[in-house]
């Protein structure tokens, strides 16, 4: 009988040999394992079996698919102040004498400038100073008359009225002491001017007359009484350059002349009294610029304060050549943002802000993180489920580090899996 060797066969491997045949079978299961995971992420796995079969789950945190209301939200630059500088409509001629420092706050009574060492009263109001107030005695004097007024048999020739003192013809527009203003006799006054003058006489406290849209004797006596609060002749009427009207407390800007100066269109410059934002937003992406929309105003401090769009400017600019660092050079529209609650911007005057706003927003979605998406072989995003399985989803909109997906595979409550 023949033995192996004499076969020719090889001798049996000695007893280590059956080590090795272990390690190997190891290897390959780690190498089909590795396979599964691979073709899995690849997209090529199928949805698994109905009897559960799977690759067999990897490491990595699960969460689960929320349903929510995503917002996505704008950051753009801002700046705080107190908006554009308009100049004040100074109708007086002469020298000016005396300036308010800038930054006052002047309210309803208050001196803006004197011209000539007399004063310029703020008042309230729409309409604008455009004549002058006072009884007067004939349609044909230099203060424009409305229809309904009348004249006075005691006029004075037309004239104008008459200097109390010297009888002679005064100026055009020049307040009048004594005469048709003083006795009492002069015609009546009408308009919606008159009517603005003397509800501020009255709340200035010179009452004594009634508010309506004729200037009568008791509105001369009144006004008397006020003129010689200021410091002012005692003569009954109102200059059309004695007065400026705002429609409130208004913030002294720069001062466009020197004190000695003859009197400019630019004199004196104001703005509000309350601080806002004024944004030079995208042309093309201003669709969140809406009056009464809500934003969010982030100060230098760290701290956020609430703001309400106000205005829209209607005119696009361009940007200056060779403007900031990156800047895209599309035209831009100003969008002026209200603060209601001025104590909560602290001491701040004027710094460079943030306003956030709301931009697209999608209610009541299925949600994810974002670090939850996979990318499919072939084409797409995906989803690792809890058991392994990928699915492919249709994303919608990113907001707040989360993404909206959709897809017949997907469910609130199930839990995907946030790859390592």
């Amino acid at each position: 009988m023949q033995t192996d060797h004499e076969r020719g066969a090889a001798p049996a491997p000695p007893p280590r040999g059956r080590r090795g045949r272990r390690t190997v079978l190891v290897a390959s299961a780690l190498v089909v394992v590795t396979a599964v995971a691979v073709v899995g992420a690849l997209g090529l796995g199928g949805g698994g079996s109905e009897d559960g079969s799977s690759a067999p789950p990897r490491s990595g945190s699960t969460v689960p698919v929320t349903r929510a209301t995503l917002t996505e939200r704008t950051t753009v630059d801002g700046q705080l102040g107190y908006g554009t500088e308009i100049p004040l409509p100074i109708k007086s001629t002469g020298t000016v004498t005396w300036l308010p420092t800038e930054g006052r706050t002047v309210e309803r009574g208050g001196t803006l400038l004197r011209v000539d060492d007399r004063p310029v009263v703020l008042l309230y109001g729409t309409l604008p100073m455009y004549r002058d107030l006072g009884l007067t005695a004939d349609t044909g004097q230099g203060t424009r008359q409305d229809a309904g007024n009348t004249g006075d048999a005691q006029g004075t020739g037309g004239q104008g009225p008459t200097d109390a003192t010297s009888k002679a013809p005064a100026p055009a527009g020049s307040p009048t002491p004594g005469g048709a203003g003083a006795g009492g006799t002069g015609g009546t006054l009408r308009g919606m001017d008159v009517l603005q003058f003397e509800s501020n006489l009255a709340a200035l406290g010179y009452t004594g007359f009634t508010i309506d849209e004729e200037f009568t004797d008791a509105t001369a006596r009144a006004v008397k009484r006020w003129q010689e609060s200021l410091g002012l002749p005692r003569t009954g009427r109102v200059g059309v350059g004695d007065v400026v009207y705002s429609t409130g407390r208004v913030r002294i800007g720069h001062a466009g002349v020197r004190l000695g100066s003859a009197v400019t269109e630019d004199v004196l410059t104001y703005t509000g009294t309350s601080r806002k934002v004024v944004v030079n937003a995208s042309a093309a992406e201003d669709s969140w610029a809406v009056r009464g929309a809500a934003v969010t105003i982030g100060l230098p401090d760290g701290k956020s304060v609430k703001g309400e769009v106000a205005s829209v400017g209607k005119k696009a600019t361009a940007p200056e050549e060779g403007g900031g660092e990156g800047g895209s050079g599309a035209p831009t529209v100003p969008v002026t943002i209200t603060i209601k609650d001025q104590k909560s911007v602290g001491r701040l005057q004027s710094a460079p802000v943030t306003v956030e706003y709301v931009g697209r927003e999608r209610a009541d979605v299925l949600t994810v993180p974002v670090a939850a998406l996979v990318a499919l072989a072939e084409g797409g995003h995906g989803l690792e489920t809890a058991d392994g399985r990928f699915v492919a989803v249709k994303t919608g909109l990113f907001a707040d580090g989360r993404v909206e997906v959709s897809g017949n595979a997907v469910r609130e409550g199930m839990k995907v899996r946030i790859p390592e």
